[in-house]
Formats: C-alpha cells, sequence, structure tokens
C-alpha cells in the first residue's frame, strides 16, 4: 500500500495497491481529506500530555493510598469513576473519627474547676472552722462501725461530690435510712476536704465514717504486697501504651474504646486496687456492699444483704439488660490475651465478666479462700509471661482471683455503661434499675456525658447540691465576697480573729432551707464555685 501526498497542497491522500493498479474487487481508492487528518493529529497532540499526567498521577497516588499501586490503578482504571477521591474522604474520615475518640478520651481524664476550687475551699475550713473538724461518726455512734446488724456499705473515692451523690442518693431511696452505716476511704490528700464536708453536713446524713489510707496500720508484708501491685499494673500500662505508640494508635475495628480506657489514669489509682485488701481494710465486719463513686442509686438497697450467695463471696450481675449471655464490651476476650495458653486453659472467650461498680460481698467467707493470694499470684504470672496476659486495670486479675466464686444477681441491679458510647439501654429500663453506673470516660459530672441523658444529668446535679446544707452555702458565698472587697481595695487586711466573727454570725443563722432549694439557687451556687480563684 502507497500513500500518494500533493505536493501543491494538503487536500487529499490517495492510498493505492503496492502494485498501482486498481483491481475489480478493490473499487476506488481510499481517500482520506487532508483537513480531517490534520485535526485528528491536533487532538493527539493535546490529550496525550493530559494522558501522560494522569497516568502518573494514578501512579503516585496509589503509592500512599492503596497496598498495591497496580492493583488500585488497574481498579480506577477500568471500573470507571473517580475512586481516588472517594478512598482518599472515606479516609479522611474515618481519621477524623479516630481523633474525636482520642480527644474525648483526653477530655474526661480531666478535673472540673468548679470540683478542684470546692476542694481547696473545704481544706481551707478545715483549718479555720471547728466545725469542719467535728468527729466523724459522733461519739454516739461509733458502735454502729462494727455492729454486723447494720447495712455497711463501702465507698473508695478521691471525689467529694461524687461520693456525696452516692450516699444522698442512697439515703433518699432507703425505706429505712438510719440502718445503713457508710464507709468512705480516700487518699491522704483528700481526707481533709472529704472529712469537712460530711462533718458540716453531719446533721441531716445517716453515719458516716471518713478514713484516710494514712491512718491504717498495715503490717510491713501488706505494704510490700501492695507496693508490687501498684509497680506490676503500671508495667502492664506501659507496655499497653507503648505498643499503642508504636502502631500510632491503630486499634482493631471495634476495640477503640476499649484500648484508649484502658489509658486512664485511674487503671493506676491506689483506690482501684485495693479492693483487694477489703478484708484487711474492715476485719470487724462480716459482709458489705461496694458502690463505686460514678453511680446513683435509685432502689432500696436493703434486700442485698439478705441475699444468699450459696456459698460464694461476692454477688453480682453478670448478665446485662439485654438478655441471657449478652454483655456487649464485657466479654472475656475484650480483657483478656486468649492466644496465650494460660489464658486459653483457663477462661472461655465468650463468657460474660461480672459488673464491678455495685457488689456484695461476704468478708467471712472471703476470709476462708485464698483470694488475695491468688491475685498476687496471676500478677507475677503476668511478669513472667511478658505483660501479655491482660489489658491494664485491676478488673482482668480480679476476674481470674474471684473464678468459680461469683453469685450471678438479677441484671434490674445494675445497669452498667452509662459512661460509654456504645451501652444504649432503652428508658424503661434506666427508670426501673435499683443502681445507675456511669462506667466509662462520660462521668456525669464531665460536660462530656451521654446527651440523651441530659434530664439525668441535671437530677443529679440537684442531688449533688441539695447535700450542701445551710452551712458551706454562706460560708462560700462570705469567702467570695471578701475576696472580691480584696481585688478592690474595700478591705486592706482582713484580721484572722475578724474573719472567725463573721463565720460564727453567718453559721448560726438559718439563711436557706435547702431541702426546698429551686434550679435558680442551684445555678447560682454553680456560678459562685465555678468563679472561685
Amino acid at each position: 500500500m502507497k500513500f500518494y501526498i500533493s505536493a501543491a497542497g494538503i487536500k487529499k491522500v490517495t492510498i493505492s495497491s503496492p502494485g498501482g493498479a486498481i483491481g475489480k474487487g478493490c473499487g476506488a481508492a481510499r481517500r482520506f481529506p487532508g483537513r480531517k487528518l490534520l485535526l485528528l493529529l491536533l487532538m493527539l497532540a493535546i490529550l496525550l500530555p493530559f494522558i501522560f499526567v494522569r497516568f502518573a498521577f494514578l501512579v503516585l497516588e496509589s503509592a500512599s493510598v492503596c497496598d498495591s499501586p497496580l492493583d488500585c490503578m488497574r481498579v480506577r482504571l477500568f471500573r470507571g469513576g473517580d475512586t481516588s477521591l472517594l478512598l482518599q474522604m472515606e479516609r479522611k474520615v474515618q481519621s477524623a473519627k479516630h481523633h474525636e475518640l482520642v480527644y474525648w478520651h483526653l477530655a474526661s481524664h480531666g478535673v472540673p474547676k468548679c470540683l478542684h476550687c470546692l476542694s481547696l475551699r473545704l481544706t481551707e475550713e478545715y483549718s479555720v472552722n471547728a466545725m469542719a473538724r467535728t468527729r466523724l461518726p459522733p461519739p454516739e455512734s461509733v458502735s454502729r462501725l462494727t455492729d454486723p446488724s447494720f447495712h455497711h456499705v463501702v465507698i473508695l473515692t478521691d471525689n467529694v461530690l461524687a461520693a456525696s451523690v452516692v450516699i444522698s442518693s442512697t439515703v433518699q431511696n432507703a425505706v429505712n435510712p438510719d440502718k445503713f452505716v457508710f464507709h468512705i476511704v480516700t487518699d491522704k490528700k483528700t481526707y481533709t476536704p472529704m472529712h469537712a464536708w460530711f462533718a458540716i453536713n453531719s446533721a441531716s446524713s445517716p453515719v458516716v465514717e471518713v478514713k484516710g489510707l494514712h491512718q491504717y496500720d498495715w503490717p510491713q508484708e501488706v505494704n510490700v504486697r501492695v507496693k508490687e501491685m501498684l509497680e506490676i499494673h503500671r508495667m502492664i500500662w506501659r507496655r499497653h501504651y507503648q505498643n499503642l505508640k508504636d502502631s500510632d494508635y491503630s486499634f482493631v475495628e471495634g476495640t477503640h474504646e476499649q484500648s484508649l480506657q484502658a489509658l486512664n489514669p485511674s487503671c493506676l489509682a491506689l483506690l482501684n486496687h485495693l479492693r483487694i485488701y477489703i478484708p484487711k481494710l474492715f476485719p470487724d465486719l462480716d459482709k458489705i456492699v461496694l458502690l463505686d463513686d460514678d453511680v446513683v442509686v435509685q432502689r432500696d438497697l436493703s434486700s442485698l444483704w439478705e441475699t444468699d450467695l450459696n456459698g460464694k463471696v461476692v454477688g453480682a450481675v453478670v448478665d446485662s439488660w439485654c438478655g441471657s449471655n449478652c454483655c456487649p464490651g464485657r466479654k472475656y476476650k475484650d480483657y483478656f490475651n486468649f492466644s496465650h495458653p494460660l489464658i486459653s486453659s483457663n477462661l472461655l472467650q465468650d463468657d460474660c465478666a461480672w459488673l464491678s461498680g455495685m457488689n456484695v460481698f461476704d468478708l467471712k467467707a472471703w476470709r476462708q479462700t485464698n483470694i488475695t493470694e491468688a491475685y498476687s499470684t496471676w500478677l507475677r504470672l503476668s511478669v513472667s509471661s511478658g505483660l501479655q496476659l491482660w489489658q491494664p486495670g485491676a478488673l482482668p486479675p480480679t476476674l481470674l482471683a474471684f473464678k468459680g466464686l461469683t453469685q450471678s444477681l438479677d441484671p434490674s441491679w445494675h445497669v452498667a455503661g452509662l459512661g460509654s458510647r456504645s451501652v444504649k439501654p432503652p428508658e424503661e429500663i434506666l427508670k426501673s434499675a435499683a443502681v445507675l453506673h456511669f462506667s466509662g470516660p462520660a462521668k456525669p459530672w464531665l460536660e462530656i456525658s451521654n446527651p440523651q441523658l441530659n434530664k439525668l444529668k441535671r437530677r443529679l446535679v440537684l442531688i449533688r447540691f441539695k447535700k450542701v446544707n445551710r452551712n458551706i452555702v454562706p460560708i462560700i458565698m462570705l469567702r467570695l465576697m471578701i475576696m472580691r472587697r480584696r481585688q478592690t481595695g474595700l478591705i486592706n487586711h482582713s484580721p484572722l480573729y475578724h474573719t472567725r466573727s463573721l463565720l460564727f454570725r453567718v453559721q448560726s443563722r438559718p439563711l436557706f432551707n435547702l431541702q426546698k432549694i429551686n434550679s435558680l439557687v442551684v445555678i447560682r451556687v454553680r456560678y459562685l464555685v465555678a468563679t472561685m480563684k
């Protein structure tokens, strides 16, 4: 085949056979107009650079988005649509959700300003106000602390207002409040404000004992074991944190919240780990109910002391409100590493872990077992196994130590997980539950709490400040007034005796009746506490 191009101008192109002749079967010569060919060449000259640039862009983008650039590029080229933008947007959305969850958990670690300021003010009251230093409980009620005929409630906490909510909600819903005796165990830092709070508010409270850890006289052997326990838990926490840091906080699907919650500083708090030593904290008691400081009581708890544990040590809720063997986020596989033979040979990964936060303990039966020794043994096994047996926290080794010694309670006694995003029980379940447990990052005193529980949250705020009687509110208002006058120069100096006399006058006058307090006064008190510096 030959091409003939006229020299006079490109007007036509003639294509003929190699012999130059035109046979019968070939017909007339095929001719293409020169303008069409020029247009085709021009279009190719324009499109080819764009195709080359697009191809290079796909190769570079595939290297950063897909595991295999060739496969990813093949999908984009032959399946049609701009998949690269979709993948990029999906990746950005997942990253945003991940960062939001991390920031949400970081916000749960903070202490609200009002709680911090209140502790400081109560510490000051302890030093200047004799009423805040009165003995707890009063001498006439000391005999109740070891009387087995009373209902003994134990709270291990360093949060003043949270402990007040637990006690006030328990008393308000009790059929016979005088039968309750509350034992608060706190650390040395919080002992002073905790004692001042319940000393000032002792008139309307049942028997309350506030005791600091520094007031216990333990044998040297127990002190050594406690230090060893805390050190092992710190090692487990550091390893978990380092693993998450090395993986850039990337989680397996469905384990985001559990992994971040394991990094909560409360996992290293001494008060959380001392539950395993409750028989030594209360050697004269036989049966107690242990309540966390993030619970709210809605029903009378008296029948818990009459519950038959069938020779077991602890009574706890195992199955959740959603049915038998239904415990989302609470299965053993959520706490333990079942790839290790020590765990797989002792536990079943689909079994439910019992709930902590509202438990009945038979201390008499506990003292006849070796639960505390088994707890220490499992901690040593964790160290010898490379700290790979469970996630950080006090619950996993506790579950192992109490294996076979747990009596299941009715699920209506305890609804937990209200501080988490994954648990959303129906409203009728919340109303009928005896104890609401805000386990998880979103505590009711934080602004990141569940928006669906706002009504309950407002009710909790009222419960807290109803606990404030006529003494503490005038004191706080007086302190604020003196502070404002000092700032404006109206008071150059304030002698200590003058301040004490003012306090005496204010305390002796019943300014408010907080049994009939309204929301306006509550908002005012919250503002005064929050604005103190």
